[in-house]
């Protein structure tokens, strides 16, 4: 990690003090009439009341937002994450642990303007950062709340908390806004990715979409005084039964087309959640033979920063 703390403030502020931020919003809500903000390309028109994959609207909808503390370390820090949960979801895991959330689409409709409020009012709760979680489809309404947001004060670095099902046309127009992004790479294999998420072509566009983050903010993670991020990115990837997720794959890919200094932030936690319950492969816990074979994995290629969890129980 970067030893000399960061103090410079979060790059939105200079965007929104040229224009540029505006301009970025702008361009992101017209996509909404046609929808192509993930890539499932669904080409609705959300602004008329159409919905596609993720199955939202023109408005955010929010299924909770709070002071979490159970980050990666950078992130939550001593004072917690300022997380904003998001309803939907762009992919369908038989797994998720969210599932009432991404599946059923829990949640309350609000406005842009109270999205705004929201991430002001976590910022007076002395959060560390706000951490937009399952972002993706509501990229839009972010950008738009988050200019009424730096008018009421906002400060903080913003996490943008993905399952790295992306496209890198939306991602560019957050370059320079999001400080620290927290992305999934959950496969190596498309088939796979399919049968148990829903995603197509998954693979490919993870890949182009991690490529593009580590253009944005490079492999160092740039901590502040208090060891919190400041800019950059951890990715990370749960370890599936069987070896589901191809994790001896997917570490290497990041070690040799990113870079081995990257973050990777390497979870144990699976349990059968959702569909998963009774499945052949997935309906059992992750054993320690498991994780210490993706441990081992890591290792392998040549990865030298992130997170472990060696101490779990199972």
């Amino acid at each position: 990690m970067e030893s000399s703390p960061v103090t410079t403030a979060p790059g939105y502020i200079a965007l929104y003090d040229s224009g540029e931020l505006a301009r970025r919003a702008d361009a992101a809500w017209a996509v909404l009439g046609h929808c192509k903000l993930c890539p499932h390309c669904c080409g609705v028109n959300r602004l008329d009341g159409e919905q596609g994959a993720c199955r939202m609207g023109t408005q955010p909808k929010v299924s909770s937002w709070n002071v979490h503390r159970w980050e990666e370390p950078p992130i939550s820090g001593p004072r917690g994450s300022g997380t904003i949960f998001f309803s939907g979801c762009t992919g369908r895991c038989l797994f998720c642990q969210n599932y009432p959330i991404s599946h059923f689409d829990y949640g309350d409709v609000i406005s842009v303007e109270r999205l705004a409020t929201m991430m002001v009012e976590l910022q007076r709760k002395q959060v560390h950062n706000i951490n937009f979680v399952t972002p993706t489809h509501f990229m839009p309404q972010i950008l738009a709340a988050l200019l009424h947001a730096v008018q009421q004060g906002l400060r903080l670095p913003l996490v943008y908390n993905t399952s790295g099902y992306e496209t890198v046309e939306a991602l560019r127009l957050l370059d320079g806004i999001v400080d620290v992004w927290l992305p999934d790479s959950k496969y190596s294999d498309d088939h796979v990715a399919r049968r148990l998420s829903g995603f197509t072509n998954y693979v490919e566009h993870n890949r182009a979409a991690l490529q593009e983050i580590y253009r944005q903010v490079g492999s160092d993670l740039l901590l502040d005084g208090e060891g919190i991020a400041r800019r950059g990115m951890i990715i990370r990837h749960l370890v599936l039964p069987h070896g589901l997720a191809g994790t001896a794959e997917v570490l290497h890919w990041i070690a040799q087309q990113l870079s081995p200094h990257v973050h990777v932030s390497l979870m144990d936690q699976y349990f059968p959640a959702h569909r998963a319950i009774g499945d052949l492969k997935l309906g059992r816990h992750l054993t320690a033979e498991e994780y210490e074979a993706a441990l081992e994995a890591f290792d392998a290629a040549g990865l030298e920063r992130g997170w472990r969890q060696e101490t779990a129980s199972y």
